[in-house]
């Protein structure tokens, strides 16, 4: 903290035959003043030097403050520098505690957040092989989710969000990309193994450059740029050597990318300033994305074909059917209000790579839990992809 020294009384020049006064008296006091700037407009003489101090003055050091001998002068030395903006700095400093708590605080997000997106997966999988219209699927997990968190508002559980029209109009295409991204991820586990999905999805840290430099103008040290080719490489890879490779799983995988991206920047963008939590944040964008895709949904898919697939399941699955609709739609958002969560506390691209580090576990659980068959280059390709976002994140550190 920076401290004006004023003196007690009005002059602050000595004279030399004053020094005796001095040393039989107290030495001449001096107040701390918490302000942050000594204001004074006038000239003072300071042992016959002029000092202009229009602007104010921050007292940078003080040494020698002392009183000597009798033969010698009692000396205050002052370093001082004119500011050019009157206004001190505003600086946020974190204590090693704080700072040990907010990591552990994000840990916890993020181990939570893995979890609950392990088990929504290998929900979502079961549903979709025995009901596979991933519109419907997508619309009802935004709609349980929306439910859920009306339900928590009107309790009183949580707090209901203070919003007004700005803050929707900020929120909708937060929504647009969300429904996409959400939708395109659906469709593409309904095509191809939740493992596939997932390699592919993992070069989202790619996306994320690509779009930072494009649309925000960022610029990357060279190690990002080249972290990147691991990546690229990795799920290309993986996708040549997939058993079972579909184009329009593919291509859900990669426009659901390209989407979550663009929605990871406008909701930092968004949540920025505001008095919404992430966890509010969200269950509006949900609320709002449920909006959007309901009549998409209805115009692809239909409500005769809902009805028809529904009951083939049920009578080929049985009532455990329905508590699998209800476990993927509450774990979807569970685990994307947990995510919200976190994205509230770091920078969109910090977000991507702990959302491509997530994938890791999603990969591996569903491929012993559906028994997937992999081939050695293609679980090769998978690790170079995964080795790449690992490098990536070195590298943006």
């Amino acid at each position: 903290m920076i401290y004006s020294i004023k003196p007690a009384s009005s002059s602050f020049s000595l004279a030399a035959g004053d020094l005796s006064s001095i040393r039989r008296s107290s030495p001449a006091k001096l107040r701390f003043s918490p302000l942050p700037i000594i204001r004074n407009c006038q000239k003072q003489s300071f042992n016959n030097h002029n000092v202009s101090i229009q602007k104010p003055l921050h007292v940078s050091s003080a040494e020698n403050l002392s009183i000597f001998p009798a033969t010698q002068k009692r000396e205050v030395k002052v370093e001082a520098y004119e500011a050019e903006r009157s206004r001190p700095l505003d600086i946020s400093i974190e204590l090693p505690d704080q700072q040990a708590a907010q990591k552990l605080k994000i840990g916890i997000y993020f181990a939570t957040w893995w979890a609950l997106n392990v088990v929504f997966n290998i929900y979502n999988k079961k549903v979709l092989n025995a009901f596979p219209y991933p519109w419907l699927t997508s619309t009802l997990s935004l709609a349980c989710g929306s439910l859920m968190m009306l339900g928590s508002w009107a309790t009183r559980v949580a707090d209901a969000p203070k919003t007004d029209f700005e803050f929707w109009k900020t929120l909708f295409p937060v929504a647009v990309a969300h429904t996409i991204g959400h939708v395109a991820a659906t469709v593409s586990m309904s095509k191809v193994a939740v493992s596939f999905t997932h390699i592919i999805k993992s070069g989202e840290p790619a996306f994320s450059v690509l779009v930072s430099r494009l649309f925000l103008g960022e610029t990357f040290p060279l190690p990002v740029y080249l972290s990147l080719l691991p990546i690229i490489g990795g799920c290309a890879l993986s996708a040549f050597t997939e058993l079972n490779f579909n184009m329009t799983g593919f291509m859900g995988a990669m426009i659901s990318n390209l989407a979550f991206v663009f929605r990871n920047i406008f909701s930092k963008k968004g949540m920025s300033g505001k008095s919404v939590s992430g966890m509010n944040y969200y269950a509006c964008l949900s609320m709002l994305s449920l909006l959007i895709l309901t009549p998409f949904a209805v115009a692809v898919e239909g409500p005769q074909m809902w009805a028809a697939g529904w009951q083939n399941a049920v009578a080929q699955i049985g009532p455990n059917f329905v508590w699998w609709v209800v476990a993927q739609s509450v774990f979807y958002h569970l685990y994307n209000q947990v995510s919200y969560m976190s994205l509230d506390q770091i920078s969109p691209l910090t977000f991507s790579i702990g959302n491509t580090m997530k994938r890791i576990s999603v990969i591996v659980s569903s491929i012993i839990i559906f028994h997937t068959p992999v081939q050695p280059v293609n679980a090769l390709g998978a690790a170079i992809a995964i080795l790449g976002t690992f490098l990536y994140s070195q590298a943006k550190q």
